[in-house]
């Protein structure tokens, strides 16, 4: 991969819009979907806010079915059925990747639609966690017409993919 990795990625609200913003990487900008709460200070779990402020990327998870492996200087993990994310705080595994059977309680990362196609997870609410400070949330690809997620930052596919291209372990992600 030719160039420098980013040492900063910004993520600003767009005016008057508190779903919607844009991430800034270098000289670049896409837009980007946030969560239906805006972006919090005070994230909790199920407020459907985006946290404010700065986490480091950790890997990226990527489903081998549906895409190449992507450039980036991330270590990456390819996504497998039992892989899923535990967003109960009373569960040991809080905010953590977990393996989940069929019918198993967790949030998927194998979907029916695509955003988890790419899934940038991030050390947010990572180290101390704390339960009901929020879980599983990503960078990951947008919704159509960049409808808000649940807390995450979405971005079209080939957006994303340029973003991966220059990120690395140790690239601040700003957000707010």
């Amino acid at each position: 991969m030719a160039g420098r990795v980013a040492r900063t990625v910004l993520v600003r609200r767009a005016p008057g819009q508190k779903t919607r913003g844009i991430l800034i990487c270098g000289p670049l900008a896409w837009p980007v979907a946030l969560g239906r709460g805006g972006i919090r200070a005070d994230k909790r779990e199920g407020d459907g806010g985006t946290p404010r402020g700065a986490f480091r990327p950790l890997r990226l998870w990527w489903r081998a079915d549906r895409l190449a492996r992507p450039r980036t200087r991330l270590p990456v993990r390819p996504i497998r059925a039992a892989d899923a994310w535990s967003e109960d705080p009373r569960d040991r595994n809080y905010n953590r990747p977990v393996r989940r059977k069929p019918g198993e309680a967790g949030d998927r990362l194998t979907r029916e639609d695509a955003l988890y196609d790419l899934i940038v997870e991030i050390d947010h609410n990572t180290r101390p966690r704390i339960a009901g400070r929020g879980s599983a949330v990503f960078v990951h690809l947008a919704r159509e017409g960049f409808r808000p997620t649940a807390g995450c930052v979405g971005l079209k596919r080939d957006a994303l993919l340029r973003v991966l291209e220059r990120i690395g372990p140790q690239t601040r992600i700003v957000i707010g």
